[in-house]
């Protein structure tokens, strides 16, 4: 068990809302609600804010420290961190803005730097509390424990009632291995604040790597889950005190509960597979282990021990490829070869047996202590997500960006497994976006096309509609029966609505029945027939259109939003001409490239058209097509610097792809262009 304690950053807004008055009432104004929304945690759409008074004025300090701080507070440090640079280039003298850039480096990985921030704040702002407790957990990151020391003694001389500068103290010294001051100090933290969660874990931790005392660390263990009783990682440790302790029901009962809290924690499900082996429960802890699996396949620890219940369960076949991928990734572990030997001897193939077998024995007679131990971390380095604490900072500075390609599509990956119960495209309602919106777990999908309706669903954030030159034109004619926007959060319609669209509809056809049609009457009558849900009607209408002006770009545009709702009705559906796997997907490529052509054609006809690239990037996403998608995506920015849907999905790509930094860095101008999700999936794909 490792403790969960963790470096505590903090940031205090001291001087936030100090700022010199500028001449214009307008930019005053916005930046004084934009204060507000910050002071009252709307850090959404505080940002939104700000963006004005940056676009108005972009020679003022302030917005830009602002926005940083917003930024800070969504945990999109990487955004935090550019904006209070900008603060600082613009006025070096705002101590605050070395502060908040700081913190967001600290978060980062880079501590260095962020030293020499907290020391730029200090000539500033000498003995603030706050700033010498983070440059000196800071110091204590990259081992210069010296440094730290004196650091965290004269934070102590200062403000000897500040529990945590001892908490930080002892984390030092624990990585200098004098577990006796360690131990001081956190007694001291505890008499000043009996409620500091970190002290109570932190002591478990020492009373089991240092005196194996369980049952001293489960009483701490128990007042951390007093003080945090949501928290899914003390359940864990818990279970495990009370496994050395012998109660497995007890152990079993945090297992369970740990996962009701976090139900895709890895940790748990392994460790509760392992125990639902021991007590012959072998069904339960297949589940478990398929379930470790699904979420990291390269877990060789599961990939092992679900080998051995599938032996024990007769299924001999599948036991023979789980192990066989331990033994292709640790080809001098004995250990895989003996289980392997096991099997095929259950098998019958004899011969195959025997030279597992003998391969083991001639393992197992090289395995000394010393290379045990090392195939041991060699094994634990290669699980998923292994902690790599123990190897410092790396020399960059930047440890946090060298995660490799595989890794961060990984963890990518296991994200579009998630379902967290909540929908990606609900309707943000005020409420919705409020606060710390990047706790707000939610199904990582992208932001979908835009599409031509005559209803929308804006929010405080976006207005939800989005211009298109022609969509604009039509409107000024009057010649349709409702006005026309453009949005990709298209409203579910009451029944009143639908039956407008129906009267809508009755109307074309009367009057298509005495008059030669025209485009914009086929094209009205489509979106009609969209608005109802009949896509088949509302594509024939778009092609009749298409037909009598094969140069107007809205009609390509109709059609192409028609068959891909078809599309998706029919995919949702099974559609019946669909009889096997290898036909659906041919019919829905064929589907999707007719969809794909149209776009191309409004793209041919009005190449300036930001939101038909946008669309045309989806429709490249779903087939698969990313290179193609990410170019589209950024044509789309290069049309319409802040389309924020269209760095989402850049950023989504990027980091599928596993280019983590080019990821975070879309993401973060999606969110700071109002789009939700973004700063949960920043959150979530940090390391």
């Amino acid at each position: 068990m490792t403790a969960n304690f963790r470096p505590i950053i903090y940031f205090i807004l001291s001087l936030a809302y100090s700022f010199a008055a500028t001449a214009q009432v307008n930019t005053d104004q916005v930046m004084r609600v934009g204060q507000n929304a910050l002071y009252f945690e709307d850090y959404m759409l505080s940002i939104q804010y700000f963006n004005q008074a940056i676009q108005a004025k972009p020679y003022l300090a302030q917005p830009y420290f602002l926005r940083s701080i917003a930024k800070l507070n969504l945990e999109d440090y990487a955004g935090a961190e550019a904006d209070a640079s900008k603060a600082i280039e613009l006025n070096p003298y705002l101590s605050d803005a070395w502060e908040v850039r700081g913190v967001a480096r600290q978060n980062l990985g880079r501590n260095r730097l962020a030293i020499e921030d907290y020391s730029e704040a200090l000539k500033l702002l000498p003995r603030n509390r706050l700033l010498m407790f983070n440059k000196a957990m800071a110091l204590n990151e990259i081992k210069e424990y010296d440094a730290a020391a004196e650091t965290f003694s004269e934070l102590i001389k200062y403000y000897p009632g500040f529990e945590n500068a001892y908490l930080g103290r002892a984390r030092m010294e624990l990585a200098r291995e004098d577990t006796v001051a360690a131990l001081a100090d956190i007694d001291k933290a505890l008499s000043i604040n009996d409620k500091a969660l970190n002290a109570y874990i932190m002591r478990a931790d020492i009373a089991i790597n240092s005196d194996g005392d369980f049952e001293r660390a489960l009483a701490d263990i128990d007042q951390a889950i007093k003080l945090q009783p949501r928290m899914a990682g003390l359940y864990i440790n818990r279970a495990f005190l009370r496994y050395r302790l012998d109660s497995y029901s007890g152990a079993m009962e945090d297992y369970d509960y740990a996962l009701t809290i976090d139900p895709l924690n890895s940790v748990a499900l392994f460790n509760r597979g392992l125990l639902l082996m021991e007590v012959n429960a072998n069904d339960l802890a297949l589940q478990d282990f398929d379930r470790v699996l699904e979420l990291e396949p390269d877990d060789y620890r599961a990939l092992y021990n679900r080998a051995v219940i599938q032996r024990a369960k007769g299924n001999y076949d599948a036991a023979a490829a789980d192990i066989t991928r331990v033994a292709e990734r640790f080809p001098d572990f004995p250990g895989a070869y003996y289980l392997r030997g096991a099997v095929y001897r259950d098998q019958g193939r004899l011969a195959k047996a025997e030279a597992d077998f003998k391969k083991g024995e001639a393992l197992a007679r090289s395995l000394t202590p010393e290379v045990a131990e090392k195939y041991n971390r060699d094994i634990a380095a290669a699980q998923p997500g292994a902690d790599d604490s123990s190897q410092g900072e790396s020399s960059s500075d930047n440890s946090r960006d060298l995660a490799s390609e595989a890794d961060v599509s990984r963890r990518f990956a296991k994200l579009l497994t998630v379902d967290d119960n909540a929908d990606f495209r609900e309707e943000y309602n005020n409420s919705a976006i409020r606060g710390r919106v990047q706790d707000r777990n939610l199904n990582v999908e992208t932001e979908p096309l835009m599409m031509l309706s005559f209803y929308s669903s804006p929010t405080e954030l976006r207005r939800n509609t989005y211009y298109i030159r022609e969509v604009d034109d039509l409107n000024a004619t009057r010649m349709l029966r409702f006005v026309l926007v453009v949005t990709n959060d298209v409203p579910t319609i009451d029944e009143l609505t639908a039956a407008r669209h129906f009267q809508s509809i009755d109307y074309y056809n009367s009057y298509l029945a005495t008059h030669a049609g025209r485009p914009v009457d086929f094209i009205g009558r489509a979106l009609d027939f969209i608005t109802v849900r009949d896509y088949v009607n509302a594509e024939k209408d778009a092609s009749r259109a298409v037909e009598l002006t094969p140069d107007l770009a809205l009609a390509y545009m109709v059609r192409a939003q028609a068959r891909y709702s078809r599309y998706l009705l029919e995919r949702n559906e099974a559609s019946p001409k669909a009889t096997d796997a290898i036909t659906r997907a041919s019919l829905a490529r064929k589907a999707l490239s007719d969809v794909l052509a149209d776009y191309d054609k409004v793209i041919e006809l009005s190449p300036r058209t930001a939101v038909a690239w946008f669309n045309r990037g989806n429709i490249l996403m779903e087939l698969e097509d990313y290179p193609e998608a990410t170019e589209a995506f950024t044509k789309a920015i290069e049309l319409k610097p802040d389309f924020g849907e269209a760095f989402y999905n850049r950023g989504y790509i990027a980091l599928r792809a596993g280019r983590r930094n080019e990821g975070v860095a879309d993401l973060s101008k999606a969110g700071e262009l109002g789009i939700v999700p973004a700063y949960n999936l920043i959150k979530r794909m940090s390391f």
